[in-house]
């Protein structure tokens, strides 16, 4: 098996989740702010948690459809969050998915992070279509993508039904939808 991937870009290293990260992962996402704006992460969120992503990231890698990398600050290689690529091979596209601890938000490293595993997902796995969704309350998350060249596809009305968080019941959340094609990125990854 080829090792895992290693991305470089200038503030940022994306690589493999470690069981050294365990502490940090569990810290950074056991904050609200992080459940709050996420699809699918629990709330409470214990080290159990952090074991299972690592060990999906593992089976992803082994199985070549997920890609989930550490994003860590290149000048001490700490833990920073997480971003990673979940493939449906025959259709030959891929859903990105990304968090960020709180404590980095506002600096960019996530838009940074993201065109790395944009450039991995077109020119590294050969896909034709990679696409991201967010939750309407996280318009932050939708300039990231913006930033990205992605182009908005879909508004998704109670598209997913969000548990784990302080909420008492699970509730119906909304969810825009970014795109960009192989094509579409070529014409402007080297802008």
């Amino acid at each position: 098996m080829k090792p895992f991937p290693n991305l470089v870009t200038d503030r940022l290293f994306l690589n493999q989740i470690k069981t050294t990260d365990i502490p940090l992962i569990v810290a950074y996402a056991g904050n609200i702010k992080i459940i709050q704006n996420t699809r699918t992460m629990p709330f409470p969120y214990f080290e159990e948690d952090a074991i299972a992503w690592i060990n999906m990231a593992n089976q992803g890698f082994k199985a070549k459809d997920n890609y989930i990398f550490a994003i860590r600050s290149k000048t001490d290689e700490s833990f920073m969050g997480g971003i990673g690529l979940t493939l449906d091979v025959s259709q030959n596209r891929a859903e990105l998915g990304y968090w960020l601890a709180e404590k980095f938000w506002g600096a960019g490293f996530t838009t940074e992070a993201v065109k790395a595993i944009l450039q991995f997902g077109f020119e590294q796995l050969k896909l034709n279509k990679i696409i991201a969704v967010y939750l309407t309350t996280n318009v932050a998350s939708g300039k990231v993508m913006i930033k990205n060249n992605m182009i908005k596809e879909a508004e998704l009305k109670d598209h997913d039904l969000k548990r784990g968080s302080t909420l008492e019941q699970p509730e119906y959340v909304s969810l825009i939808q970014y795109r960009i094609l192989k094509d579409e990125y070529e014409k402007i990854k080297n802008t």
